[in-house]
């Protein structure tokens, strides 16, 4: 053991001394830290830099023309080695990344990483998200597909409807001066070179200000005692995310490797006639909100988007809105709660969307839905708030050291089996609230709608556990949550 710690301890000196790394560029990082939950957006960096090496070698073969951007992408599947892997470990990766920048997103609302001082951090994490997703729109047309031609379309016709002259100048920005060929290249534009520079200058500008301020603390309150212990970005840091990032990869290996895409029937205006448009399942829940029928006519498409804005709007501006000091969950019930209903809309909104494709939502179900859903998130925060968070917290933190750990475990095993038979809930019982009649509920859709509301209570209560839990990996447990790290330095 001596041997390897000592060969260990050479090869991390000669890096060192050859490389500099360990040279203070950069902040240490607390010991709260090293917890996976603190290192999501690091993931999506990490998804990107997969994305761009799997491009670059896509960018061998295809061909960025409305008459040879199919063939060539078929020829990447049927004749390139290992093409259909590459593109789908392409496809997942970049599935991956926007949802790590979602639930980064989330985890920073949840933890109030948006207060003082780093209101700028917040904003430029936004921007990167819809840089994010701006690599989602525009990659997904460039197979030339049917599905991806027409989905485009309707993202396409979505911003022409904004107001004058907004309208014109993205149209123009994201179209070019019309016609497929003109489109074509400007999203592939956009998706290699336009993009890919944007996400560069905002990580740079972020990392620079994460240099200024810091990771955030923890915001369950507790004193950080020897949770505060720094670890220098190399080695401790520099391995806590390597071994993450070989896992991540290794996962998204192995499910491109498991399940790989079938690449869908070449785009032609006969073949987009018999098909219903649907954009991709990131986009659904936005989609799902356009196609209430309270939003059909002339202006309902712009007062749909006016909605959708002003959602991406409250988020923007969070920083502004919500200055109050307080960052312990336990004391913000209004803005947890509110957290809490946008998740649960965009889930339901988007697999509704997917049960539901190109039908006209009655402004009654939408409203019954919708409505439904976010009473339910609220009431089922009420009950949590009013009666058991403080009560559990209370006698937990109190609890033995030796019994947190036990907790933790109980508290993951709980949010497992109750997620698992929430979703079945809600699978196997939307379809049937969807299809309710107007004019009379039958006695399967009162079924179908009590299941559903059941399966929903189960996820606000799995969410609730994985609030708590959450608070207490940064509070007292998270003073042993290095794990990983602690096991290579006793080697």
């Amino acid at each position: 053991m001596t041997e390897r710690r000592g060969l260990t301890s050479r090869l991390v000196e000669w890096f060192d001394s050859r490389f500099g790394l360990s040279h203070p560029l950069f902040r240490p990082v607390p010991e709260y830290a090293l917890n996976p939950f603190y290192w999501l957006g690091a993931l999506a960096v990490v998804a990107f830099v997969i994305q761009g090496v799997t491009g670059m070698i896509l960018m061998l073969y295809y061909i960025p023309s409305p008459t040879q951007a199919y063939s060539s992408t078929s020829y990447i599947f049927q004749s390139v080695s290992n093409g259909r892997f590459l593109e789908t470990v392409h496809l997942y990766t970049a599935y991956a990344m926007i949802m790590l920048a979602f639930m980064h997103l989330m985890r920073g609302y949840f933890v109030s990483v948006h207060k003082r001082p780093r209101e700028a951090m917040w904003l430029v994490g936004m921007l990167m998200g819809f840089v994010t997703l701006g690599f989602g729109f525009t990659g997904y047309l460039l197979p030339w597909t049917v599905v991806s031609k027409s989905a485009t379309d309707v993202g396409v016709g979505m911003v022409s409807a904004l107001p004058q002259p907004v309208s014109s100048l993205l149209t123009f920005l994201i179209v070019g001066g019309g016609g497929d060929t003109a489109e074509l290249l400007r999203f592939f534009d956009l998706h290699i070179v336009v993009l890919p520079a944007a996400i560069l200058v905002l990580l740079a500008v972020k990392m620079y200000m994460l240099e200024t301020h810091g990771v955030s603390e923890p915001n369950s309150g507790q004193p950080l005692s020897s949770s505060s212990k720094l670890h220098p970005i190399f080695p401790d840091v520099t391995l806590y995310l390597f071994e993450l990032s070989l896992i991540f990869g290794a996962g998204m290996l192995l499910l491109s490797a498991i399940f790989p895409v079938t690449l869908p029937p070449e785009y032609t205006p006969a073949a987009a006639a018999t098909y219903t448009a649907q954009p991709d399942w990131y986009f659904l829940w936005i989609y799902q909100v356009l196609k209430v029928s309270v939003f059909e006519g002339p202006t309902g498409l712009a007062a749909a988007l006016s909605v959708v804005t002003f959602v991406f709007a409250v988020l923007i501006l969070l920083p502004f809105l919500d200055r109050g000091a307080t960052r312990n969950i336990s004391r913000r019930p209004l803005y947890t709660t509110l957290g809490l209903v946008f998740i649960a809309e965009v889930l339901v909104l988007s697999y509704w969307g997917y049960i539901t494709p190109g039908a006209v939502i009655p402004t009654e179900q939408a409203a019954l839905v919708i409505g439904g859903t976010a009473l339910l998130i609220s009431l089922g925060s009420l009950v949590v708030y009013r009666f058991l968070y403080s009560r559990a917290k209370s006698r937990l933190l109190t609890a033995p050291a030796s019994l947190l750990p036990r907790t933790e475990a109980w508290t993951g095993v709980a949010f497992t089996i109750l997620v698992g038979a929430g979703a079945l809930a809600i699978g196997s019982s939307v379809n049937q609230l969807v299809s309710l009649a107007l004019d009379g509920y039958s006695l399967l859709g009162i079924a179908g709608l009590a299941a559903s509301l059941l399966g929903l209570g189960l996820v606000v209560l799995a969410t609730a556990f994985l609030i708590y839990r959450l608070d207490l990996r940064t509070g007292t447990i998270g003073r042993r949550v290095a794990f990983l790290e602690a096991g290579w330095k006793n080697e």
